[in-house]
């Protein structure tokens, strides 16, 4: 009887104790997920040109205000990967010195490329790529592995929000559809040029079904076309073959004086009856709502699934 008596007054303690230490459990997890301090970082190619970094900047101004209502999210920075500051590593390395636990990293890039699969991975010590590593080395782009836990958010689905960006910039420049013809210049990229081409495809096929434009070429401007303007006007004039018109639209995510106007206003002099037969604006996709609207989003549905680890639960 003893020995039943000395059993459940054991048991009753044991439970006594756990009774006692829940509310300190509750409160050390708590002060765990106080203490988190999560960071948005967004990470594009770079230029030289001002022009463009200002448009950059601008995108995070734009974000800024409408981040502010996500409690979790407490930075927002802009960093250029390449050829000019702030840098990837010099944006990472102030994260850690004002104590941010968690970084997430939006890639603010025109569809796919090896900088958002090889080259940031790399940057953050995540990849260990080869060719990223002498492309850095060549590039002199610091590599940096912060202490923050940092995460990858995927590219922007750019067919979508290009279908529209595009066809509205079309309409601006038409006066007569059943005339013309639509030209797409975009940087382009070796490696993935058959998803490029695909892409711009899908957006000059859009713009022909709402605007009655018969026809539409691409062509590119970027290290792919080894800068070349010819390029461009080698794609006007397979459009003006026929139509009377073409209409020039850069596909660029922000201005660049030595794409919009250098690269590419130098291919269209070289088209004949330029004046009359092309019509062309040196903008370029920003600013474009869809664009910040995409990172409002990502960036809250990654601050959500962020544990209390600093660690990615599963993507969105």
């Amino acid at each position: 009887m003893n020995s039943t008596r000395r059993f459940f007054t054991r048991v009753c303690l044991a439970s006594i104790c756990v009774s006692c230490l829940l509310p300190a459990l509750a409160a050390a997890e708590a002060k765990g997920a106080s203490s988190k301090k999560m960071g948005l970082l967004l990470a594009n190619h770079g230029s030289r040109s001002a022009t463009w970094r200002n448009s950059l900047l601008a995108l995070e101004q734009s974000v800024r205000h409408a981040l502010a209502a996500n409690k979790s999210i407490q930075g927002i920075k802009t960093a250029f990967m390449e050829y000019t500051e702030p840098s990837i590593a010099t944006r990472l390395k102030e994260f850690d010195a004002e104590g941010f636990t968690d970084v997430i990293i939006v890639p603010v890039f025109l569809t796919v490329s090896p900088h958002t699969f090889d080259d940031i991975p790399t940057i953050i010590g995540k990849k260990v790529d080869p060719q990223s590593l002498e492309m850095l080395k060549i590039e002199k782009i610091e590599r940096y592995t912060p202490k923050a836990n940092t995460v990858i958010a995927p590219n922007l689905d750019f067919t979508s929000m290009l279908k529209q960006n595009v066809l509205r910039r079309a309409k601006a420049l038409s006066s007569n559809p059943a005339e013309e013809g639509l030209v797409l210049i975009a940087y382009g990229d070796e490696t993935y040029e058959k998803e490029w081409s695909a892409l711009l495809n899908k957006v000059g096929d859009h713009v022909k079904q709402e605007t009655g434009i018969g026809v539409h070429s691409h062509g590119w401007c970027g290290h792919v076309a080894h800068y070349d303007p010819k390029k461009t006007t080698v794609a006007i004039e397979s459009v003006l073959a026929a139509k009377k018109k073409a209409l020039v639209i850069p596909v660029l995510v922000a201005h660049d004086e030595n794409f919009q106007i250098k690269i590419i206003g130098n291919g269209i002099t070289k088209v004949a009856d330029n004046k009359s037969r092309v019509e062309y604006r040196p903008d370029s996709i920003l600013p474009e709502p869809l664009v910040e609207q995409w990172i409002i989003e990502v960036a809250g549905k990654y601050a959500a699934k962020i544990d209390s680890q600093g660690r990615v639960a599963s993507n969105p």
